[in-house]
């Protein structure tokens, strides 16, 4: 059963300002970043959209610290929180501990982000006005209780805004401010409207594979712009599996990336469900 204090956190509250403001910024420098294009601040953009979303947040955050769907050496698993920290997510405590309480309560009230409460609010609206304790890392590891173990985790929580300071100092040294707004600010805001659409498009829009208690779907292009994390049907069917893309037309960059791992021997005891497994029903959109 879901503690009622952690769900009061994703409850209608104030506006919260500073990540309010922070938005705003982040979304007028993507902006500005069109008007100041070149090839090099363009291709670490990509680079770091690859490192922060593609490592950090689906390879990372989502299934291997929430999920557990395989394991890999404690240095690795430390990186990629660390690179999903680059996303302003948030620290991998919050962010685990909020997709764990959305697996359990799924389109039903608790949920932290589901489309009956509005597609705005399950895309921003939860980020704007529910999560105004979000840094308070000692209620959020009562849902996260395996990171909160590691005083990585627990200072990564603490200060999850940290290695995006450190990398935007990097980035404006290396490449003046283009860079820094191309690196920065337009690919930040590309990540975490991708991510968005996982907990909003997924819910919404798309085919379902198997007859799941939620709504959640099957979105082709939701997938391709989060490293295969849209097919998110598959996924609630199969929370604990690797692979999210179950048939070869579903791409899925991130289980490409893990069976490479499982390949070198890096990555081990890696769960992975199959096409026809239990709850197998197609059904229209």
């Amino acid at each position: 059963m879901v503690n009622k204090d952690i769900v009061n956190i994703y409850d209608r509250q104030k506006l919260n300002w500073v990540t309010t403001v922070a938005l705003i910024v982040l979304h007028i420098g993507a902006v500005g970043a069109l008007f100041m294009f070149n090839w090099a601040s363009f291709a670490v953009a990509v680079f770091l959209i690859w490192m922060a979303t593609g490592l950090g947040i689906s390879m990372g955050y989502h299934r291997l610290h929430t999920h557990r769907s395989y394991k890999v050496p404690l240095p690795l698993e430390y990186f990629f929180a660390l690179c999903g920290a680059l996303t302003l997510e948030g620290g991998p405590i919050f962010w685990v501990a909020t997709h764990r309480i959305h697996h359990q309560k799924s389109d039903q009230p608790g949920d932290p982000h589901s489309p009956r409460d509005g597609a705005w609010w399950s895309h921003v609206g939860w980020i704007l006005f529910g999560e105004a304790k979000h840094n308070n890392t000692r209620l959020m590891s009562k849902y996260a209780p395996d990171l909160a173990k590691h005083r990585f985790y627990v200072w990564l929580n603490d200060y999850h805004w940290l290695p995006l300071v450190v990398l935007g100092v990097i980035l404006f040294a290396i490449g003046g401010l283009p860079m820094l707004l191309w690196g920065g600010c337009l690919r930040v805001v590309v990540g975490l409207h991708a991510t968005w659409l996982v907990n909003s498009a997924t819910h919404m829009w798309g085919s379902r594979r198997f007859n799941t208690r939620d709504d959640s779907r099957n979105n082709w292009w939701v997938a391709l712009i989060t490293f295969g994390e849209g097919w998110h049907n598959n996924h609630h069917a199969h929370p604990t599996s690797a692979r999210h893309g179950l048939t070869w037309f579903e791409f899925d960059p991130s289980w490409l990336q893990i069976k490479l791992l499982r390949y070198l021997g890096i990555a081990k005891a890696v769960q992975v469900a199959k096409p026809d497994s239990r709850m197998r029903e197609r059904e229209a959109a």
